[in-house]
C-alpha cells in the first residue's frame, strides 16, 4: 500500500503520472493538487491569488469564502473529474472524492491566522483554512477493498461543518499514517529535493528525518517547506519512507518507487 500526491504546480505531465498510475498492481490512494490552475481560473474570474506568510516562513493561500467557492470548483470539480475520467478510460476503476465527503479529511479550522505583510505582522480572522487532524479510514478500506482507487482533493471538513482549505501534502501524510502505507510518493515538477532551485543537478537523492527541520530552514523555498513538513509527519506516523520525485517525465511513480528523486528514511 502506497499512497501518490500530484502537486499542483505548472509543469507537472497529469497524462504521464495517470498512465504509469495505471500500471501500478499495489494498491494505492492517489491524492492531488491544482494549485497553479486555481491561480489562472481565480485571476480570469477577478479574484486574484493572494498568498500570505506566516511568522516561521510557511506560504499559504488567504482563503475567504469567495475563494473556497473557486477552490472546490477547481479542485472538487474540473481537475478531479478529469484525473478521474482519465483513470477511467485507462482501465482503472476511479472514485473521485474531496475531504468533504464522507468527512473523509477532518480537522480544526484555524480561529485566525498570523501573517507577516510589508514588514508587518497581522493577524486574520475571516480565513476558511485549517489542519488535517485524521482521515475516515473506514470509508477508504471499503473502497480499497472493492477494487475502487480513491481520487482525493482538498478542501477537508472541520468539526464544526465547514470547508476548510488545508495543505495536500500534509493530508497525503494523515491518509498514509491512518492506512498504514509503507510509502508515500510527492511528485512536483523539480526530479526532488534540490540545494539550489535553479540547478536540477543539485539535488540531493538522500535525506533522513532527523535532516527536515535543517533542509527546510537552509535550502527549501516556497511550496517545498509543506513537501518536507508533510513528509516528516509521514514519517512520524509510520510510513517508512517518502519519495520526493519528477512529476514531469514518463514512468514517474515508477522512477520514484525506484529510488529517483529525493529518498527520506526514518
Amino acid at each position: 500500500m502506497f499512497v501518490v500526491k500530484i502537486g499542483g504546480s505548472k509543469g507537472i505531465n497529469l497524462d504521464y503520472v495517470l498512465e504509469d498510475l495505471a500500471h501500478q498492481t499495489e494498491p494505492l490512494v492517489l491524492v492531488h493538487g491544482a494549485s497553479d490552475e486555481l491561480n489562472q481560473i481565480s485571476t480570469q474570474l477577478g479574484k486574484p491569488p493572494r498568498m500570505v506568510t506566516s511568522p516561521s516562513g510557511y506560504t499559504s493561500r488567504y482563503t475567504d469564502r469567495e475563494t473556497l467557492d473557486i477552490f472546490a470548483m477547481v479542485y472538487c470539480g474540473k481537475l478531479n473529474m478529469r484525473i478521474v475520467e482519465k483513470l477511467q478510460q485507462l482501465g482503472v476503476n476511479a472514485v473521485g472524492l474531496s475531504g468533504v465527503d464522507g468527512r473523509l479529511l477532518e480537522g480544526k479550522r484555524k480561529s485566525s491566522v498570523r501573517i507577516i505583510e510589508n514588514g508587518r505582522k497581522m493577524i486574520l480572522r475571516d480565513d476558511f483554512t485549517g489542519k488535517i487532524e485524521r482521515a475516515n479510514v473506514n470509508l477508504l478500506n471499503i473502497l480499497l477493498n472493492n477494487g475502487y482507487l480513491p481520487v482525493i482533493s482538498p478542501p477537508a471538513i472541520s468539526y464544526e461543518g465547514e470547508a476548510i482549505n488545508v495543505d495536500g501534502d500534509r493530508a497525503a501524510a494523515v491518509i498514509a499514517n491512518a492506512l498504514g502505507a509503507d510509502r508515500m510518493l510527492i511528485l512536483s515538477n523539480t526530479p526532488g529535493f534540490l540545494k539550489d532551485v535553479d540547478d536540477e543537478a543539485s539535488l540531493i537523492p538522500k535525506l533522513d528525518r532527523e535532516g527536515i527541520a535543517e533542509s527546510i530552514d537552509i535550502y527549501a523555498q516556497d511550496r517545498m517547506k509543506k513537501k518536507l513538513l508533510g513528509a516528516r509527519e509521514a514519517l512520524d506516523g509510520g510510513v517508512r519512507e517518502v519519495i520526493l520525485a519528477d512529476g514531469r517525465i514518463p514512468g514517474s511513480i515508477t522512477a520514484g518507487l525506484s529510488g529517483k528523486g529525493t529518498v527520506i528514511k526514518r
